[in-house]
């Protein structure tokens, strides 16, 4: 049995396992590479696998690092099952179509700007490439047993973090293989708390705050804080956000601000149409977190949702006090460009940033307080504040991801820490082996490893967390 780390290695992007054994070759997540352009240059490289040989993929959850490379898979010749929760399979038929509508939209826009270095600029899929990647989607409830032949089986377990997300429990041949996905936090204010695992040979976990623990900070205090010193002064806050999870805890924020008197009855926009069609999925799936079918109409009715580029414009050309939230979260691309580029050279307005910012993206200058940014082929002036709120993250920290990882009854065989930048995984791989003292490493870029060779047969009844 052999593990292939495919992606999320020294980064949080681009993650990719692939797991052989018992003739069987599956990939776990498919995500798109982000940040730094040596990164986002694999999105376009050859793979180096065949995915006509893949069995099957199965995917943690719906973010676009961990599935936005499907239908690229599925063009190149993939034709078999991918198994998600139904959360996730919902979420995909937004984010997929959504992704492949921004880079087309992107493509169009360079050529016709002429801002490409390449002639014509192409989009790294199409609609029509998403479409056919979603038809192979098969919805797996969680805690439901999936055999996938005489020795192989699996287990989704939720992982909190967003609708749908899961960590995902292999049985192949006589071993137990768990992926951890991204682990959400046990105090999320709309997700509930991530189920830990029982055990495991081999473990894969994410490090994206495995260097950090979140600020104690009150995200209400800190939203309130930013719209009132911005509004003061009639400025404009821009919130560069993620469609799913993050877009929508601050809509349920800024909707108890409202409700509680404690912000200024100022316009709010949902420039996202992909985040829109999410926010409307919170009430298809009451039980997978906290709030209720009234709580989850109220986020809906937080923000005037802005549907067509005509709106969005239109908001690009208002003035504040005002905020506007688009993706995405760390400024790669959408539509929050568009209000980066109008708002971010006046002094009077706020950028919030509101997330993880990956190495060599926008959001990560903004972070560095970058005097400029690079949009649409110019540098634009940042004279507007930058403010990050951490308290707003969905990944848990170093200590609540230790905390997830102690309630396991034995130590695995080998961990493998992944999905981190590499100051954090290192980090989370010392604090492991100094407090729970387990065997672990962090694995390279391409780097293979064998597991084990024995397989038996795996029953459903095996098929366990």
């Amino acid at each position: 049995m052999r593990l292939t780390f495919l992606g999320a290695t020294e980064t949080v992007t681009g993650s990719k396992y692939l797991l052989e054994g018992a003739g069987l070759r599956i990939l776990i997540d498919c995500g798109l590479f982000q940040g730094t352009k040596n990164l986002r240059l694999r999105n376009w490289a050859p793979p180096p696998i065949d995915p006509a040989t893949l069995d099957a993929v199965v995917l943690t959850h719906a973010h676009i690092d961990h599935t936005g490379y499907l239908p690229v898979l599925v063009r190149m010749g993939f034709r078999g099952p991918i198994y998600a929760t139904p959360g996730t399979r919902d979420l995909c038929g937004v984010m997929l179509r959504d992704a492949a509508k921004l880079q087309e939209e992107e493509a169009e826009y360079a050529n016709r700007h002429g801002f490409s270095k390449h002639a014509p600029a192409l989009p790294l899929y199409t609609l029509d490439d998403a479409e056919r990647a979603l038809e192979r989607i098969v919805p797996h409830a969680f805690d439901a047993p999936m055999l996938l032949g005489e020795h192989a089986g699996f287990r989704l377990l939720p992982a909190g973090h967003i609708l749908g997300a899961a960590s995902i429990v292999f049985h192949l041949c006589g071993k137990v293989i768990a992926f951890s996905g991204d682990i959400g936090r046990p105090n999320d204010p709309i997700m509930r708390p991530p189920t830990p695992l029982v055990s495991a040979d081999y473990l894969i976990v994410e490090s994206t705050y495995g260097d950090r623990l979140h600020e104690s900070a009150d995200p209400l205090e800190e939203l309130a804080a930013v719209f009132a010193r911005t509004f003061k002064h009639g400025g404009v806050v821009v919130i560069p956000s993620f469609a799913v999870g993050r877009t929508q805890s601050i809509l349920r924020y800024i909707s108890i601000l409202k409700t509680t008197g404690r912000m200024a009855n100022v316009p709010v926009f949902l420039d996202s149409p992909m985040a829109v069609s999410v926010t409307e999925l919170y009430r298809r799936h009451l039980s997978e977190h906290r709030l209720t079918m009234s709580e989850a109409d109220a986020i809906e009715k937080a923000a005037v949702m802005v549907r067509t580029v005509d709106q969005s414009k239109e908001v690009s050309g208002r003035r504040g006090p005002m905020v506007v939230i688009a993706g995405s979260g760390m400024a790669t691309g959408g539509r929050v460009l568009h209000h980066l580029k109008a708002f971010a050279p006046d002094s009077r307005n706020t950028i919030a940033l509101v997330g993880f910012q990956a190495a060599g993206t926008r959001g990560a200058a903004l972070a560095a307080h970058s005097p400029t940014i690079k949009l649409h082929g110019e540098y634009i002036p940042v004279r507007a504040r930058v403010d990050a709120i951490s308290s707003l993250s969905a990944h848990a920290d170093y200590a609540e991801m230790l905390a997830w990882l102690g309630k396991m009854t034995a130590a695995p065989e080998r961990t493998f820490i992944t999905h981190g930048e590499p100051a954090a995984a290192d980090a989370l791989r010392r604090r492991i082996a100094e407090q729970l003292h387990w065997p672990c490493e962090v694995p390279s870029y391409l780097e293979a490893v064998e597991l084990t060779e024995a397989c038996p047969p795996v029953s459903a009844r095996g098929v366990s967390a």
